[in-house]
């Protein structure tokens, strides 16, 4: 088999009696390199035994879903919008709070009180994921911290690219956060988010040092990045849904467009923040998983932030890909966002 350079294939054995009836003739490891270094390689990666059932049976699912051509910027939003109405449909199921739609700072925000309300003076900030370009968790990131950790939470709806690039994002949230400074003690604050989200929490933390604000208590990366000017390895071997998917491997000889990053220099200091001087960041927790598209990217950010005397705890789950915390089957998501909920309960002051 064929390879072509920067490609990973990876045959997922999904139980070895499968194997046998539909793979008869089985690749085998094996790995070749370019004089560069380039890797040519095929993996047969058994199903992992190390994960609860319902997370064997999700990536059992995803590893049968057809890939259909890529999806206009429109679809994607459509698509989207449809998946996480439904989902935070299902988080308020489970995890009963009150969300009220509200502006601050002009910026569209949701409060979300957990009930019943226990009228202390914390409050977090959650940024949604989505690729910068939609809204793929605003509700349901923010339903479970705010229920398990008795905490209010405030969603903010950024603007979005390509309409919007780097820095309206990071402005947006700047905007709210100053905005809650004139009700909350900076350290009865925390901010968080995943994805893009993630990234937008140290974006936003290197801005307001940079702006001479004080920095909340507490920071929620929940698989991230902090560098936009190198891929990291595990963009060039996971899909979103860990190995089925399109896979798209970058030349980090020749980055594409990026439409949040715009015409910015990849090594600005806020939108890369490992180029930042990270001393005095507050505690950090960091959550990825092992196929997970940005594990690199958020082990990473972990080390620069422990270079620089950071409390910065790295949590990494086994054989999940991106974002697993938003399918609330899994027995790993309860234990995740659990562990997220204690985390700001422990580090933001009351």
């Amino acid at each position: 088999m064929k390879i072509t350079a920067l490609h990973l294939v990876a045959a997922i054995a999904l139980a070895p009696n499968l194997v046998a009836q539909s793979t008869p003739a089985a690749p085998q490891d094996s790995a070749t390199f370019d004089p560069d270094g380039t890797a040519h390689i095929t993996r047969v990666v058994p199903m992992p035994t190390t994960i609860s059932p319902e997370a064997q049976k999700w990536l059992q699912s995803l590893s049968q879903q057809k890939v259909g051509p890529p999806e206009t910027l429109a679809e994607r939003r459509t698509n989207t919008d449809a998946w996480r109405k439904m989902d935070s449909a299902e988080a308020r199921k489970l995890y009963p709070v009150n969300v009220e739609e509200t502006t601050l700072a002009g910026v569209r925000t949701d409060i979300i009180t957990p009930l019943p309300d226990p009228g202390t003076k914390r409050v977090l900030i959650n940024l949604h994921g989505g690729g910068f370009n939609s809204d793929s968790g605003s509700l349901i990131e923010g339903i479970p911290i705010a229920n398990l950790a008795k905490i209010k939470v405030v969603s903010v709806y950024y603007r979005l690219a390509p309409e919007n690039p780097f820095p309206a994002a990071v402005e947006d949230v700047v905007a709210v956060y100053k905005e809650l400074l004139k009700i909350y003690p900076a350290h009865s604050i925390g901010i968080f988010g995943t994805s893009a989200g993630a990234i937008l929490t140290c974006e936003v933390a290197v801005r307001l040092k940079q702006l001479g604000l004080p920095l909340p208590a507490a920071l929620g990366i929940f698989s991230g990045l902090g560098d936009f000017s190198r891929p990291g390895d595990s963009l060039q071997l996971f899909t979103l849904n860990g190995f089925p998917g399109r896979l798209a491997p970058i030349d980090p000889n020749h980055l594409p467009d990026d439409q949040y990053v715009g015409k910015t220099d990849r090594k600005d200091p806020v939108l890369s923040p490992i180029f930042a001087d990270l001393h005095g960041m507050p505690p950090t927790l960091l959550v990825t998983s092992t196929r997970d598209i940005l594990l690199s990217g958020t082990a990473t950010l972990q080390r620069a932030m422990l270079g620089a005397g950071v409390d910065a705890q790295l949590v990494v789950f086994e054989a999940l890909p991106h974002a697993f915390w938003y399918h609330f089957q899994l027995a790993e998501t309860k234990e995740a966002i659990e562990l997220m909920a204690k985390f700001f309960d422990e580090k933001v002051g009351r």
